[in-house]
């Protein structure tokens, strides 16, 4: 394990901690999650955070001012912290082991379902149920487009992939076909 995900795992830990006493444990994690989003899909603020030449305390005040009262006191203090540090980068490690805590503590498991468009409520509800007694835990659904599929789905829960997709059903016919003709 890296030191960097070491790092991480007390941060998340931490935070966790935090969140749990104050009853915001699932809130703080979708906050965090926003925020890994916002910095992986905006190249500006990955050039921003990440150059040197610009002082810690000119990124918090910038990152200040975008975050107050959108987000948490906790988080925010976390952000400002990982700033000072020079350790916002381990951000998206953090919300993983996060995740992890929060789903080991609450018997959570984290679904993410890969189709060709967006999933509904109603159609994220039925994935949830039908996992969830596979798994025997409470699922998430985090649905992630991939336009790469023919149809049908794939589902990630863990290391575990469940491959519904079109093509994963023709390969897994096309070898049965093979064993046969041997």
């Amino acid at each position: 394990m890296s030191r960097e995900a070491v790092v991480a795992g007390r941060y998340a830990k931490a935070l966790y901690e935090i969140a749990a006493q104050e009853g915001r444990t699932l809130e703080v994690e979708q906050e965090i999650r926003a925020l890994v989003n916002a910095f992986n899909e905006d190249q500006d603020i990955q050039k921003f955070i990440s150059t040197p030449n610009i002082s810690e305390a000119a990124k918090w005040e910038v990152l200040e001012g975008a975050l107050e009262g959108k987000m948490s006191k906790s988080v925010v203090s976390l952000v400002k912290l990982l700033v000072e540090r020079g350790r916002i980068g381990i951000l998206p490690e953090l919300l993983d082991r996060y995740i992890k805590i929060t789903g080991e503590v609450l018997g959570l498991a984290t679904a993410t379902v890969y189709t060709t468009y967006p999933l509904n409520e109603e159609e994220k509800a039925a994935i949830a149920d039908e996992f969830g007694a596979l798994v025997n835990k409470k699922i998430r659904v985090l649905n992630e487009i991939d336009k790469d599929l023919l149809g049908g789905m794939k589902v990630r829960i863990g290391d575990t992939l469940y491959d519904g997709s079109l093509a994963g059903k023709l390969e897994r016919l096309e070898k049965s076909f093979r064993r046969q003709a041997l």
